[in-house]
């Protein structure tokens, strides 16, 4: 196909006209930012701090995953270390312990599930209908205190209260007539403790997000709905559950992405030798292998094993909560 001379010089026209756009668009769009960045100054300067963390301590180790490829030794380096593929994950996986470690893992993060996440919505729920605001505020201060103490006083006040030789529980069993009761080394206590612990030291705090959203409640509602003879719980029900419900979807999808983050420090206070069977989870093994072992490509990919866990219960959850209508996470 052979072009005129006419048509050629129209074409010559807008090739030029269609690139000056472009980068007229792109100075535009730099010109916008450049703005934009004048203008919220102080808000990009008090998101920093933020952004910072995210970037030292969430982006920057995920450079440490190439260590679950590799027969890491901190003397050769990332780079100088051997190159092993997936040996440490099939090793991973074919352990006899790796059953124990995922059931005990499941068990206390269902029971926290099941147990722990309900109680700051029944907390909030029944703040929110107090009426009297020096006593909410007061029992609000009481609830939120336990956050701010340690897993170290926690664990040490549940010693003193369950000892078996000095606990309090024990010492009044013993002064009615009964037998001292091993609660810290039997097995069968244990997952219940963690859970008592965990709602005990953190339930009131977890009303903080819970409160917020009651606040952003239409009054509007309540008000209809006592127009229309509705009882306390029936507006409960029917105002105050729905309204925060996308709230409560949300922090149960982020919830199940920690499913296999069951505590740490907790689980490692708490663990002695008699309850090991049910004390041992993902994150104790990660630590009794990689750092009183030396086995860090090992425990990377335990580490690496929780995080996509995690990862495909967000996802999944999210997803679900789509197909029901809901706006999910993402």
């Amino acid at each position: 196909m052979t072009l005129s001379h006419s048509q050629v010089e129209q074409i010559q026209k807008v090739i030029p006209s269609g690139l000056e756009e472009r980068k007229t668009s792109k100075k535009s769009g730099v010109h916008e930012w450049q703005v934009a960045l004048k203008r919220d100054k102080y808000l990009y300067l008090l998101a920093a701090p933020g952004l910072l963390f995210f970037l030292i301590f969430k982006y920057v180790p995920l450079w440490g995953l190439l260590l679950a490829f590799q027969n890491y030794s901190p003397y050769l380096g990332f780079w100088g270390s051997e190159w092993v593929g997936l040996k440490y994950f099939h090793e991973f996986f074919t352990n006899p312990d790796f059953m124990l470690l995922f059931r005990n893992t499941m068990a206390i993060s269902l029971l926290n599930i099941v147990f722990f996440f309900p109680i700051p919505i029944v907390v909030s729920l029944l703040l929110n209908e107090v009426k009297s605001l020096p006593f909410k505020k007061f029992v609000q201060t009481v609830i939120y205190l336990p956050h701010f103490l340690s897993w170290v006083i926690i664990v040490g006040i549940c010693f003193l209260i369950l000892g078996q030789s000095s606990g309090v529980i024990n010492q009044l069993i013993v002064e009615f007539g009964g037998h001292k009761i091993e609660f810290l080394s039997e097995p069968n206590y244990f997952w219940a403790m963690l859970t008592a612990q965990s709602i005990w030291k953190e339930a009131g705090w977890g009303t903080i997000i819970f409160l917020a959203a009651l606040a952003g409640i239409n009054s509007e509602l309540y008000e209809a709905a006592q127009i229309d003879g509705a009882t306390r719980w029936q507006q409960m029900r029917n105002v105050t559950i729905p309204g925060i419900k996308s709230t409560i979807i949300v922090l149960l999808i982020l919830r199940l992405g920690q499913v296999m983050d069951v505590g740490f420090e907790q689980i490692f206070l708490m663990a002695s030798g008699p309850v090991s069977q049910v004390a041992d989870v993902f994150d104790t093994y990660a630590y009794r292998v990689g750092i009183q072992q030396g086995r860090f490509s090992y425990a990377t990919v335990a580490g690496l094993f929780k995080s996509v866990v995690g990862l495909i219960l967000v996802v999944s959850a999210n997803r679900v909560a789509k197909k029901f209508g809901e706006e999910g996470l993402y």
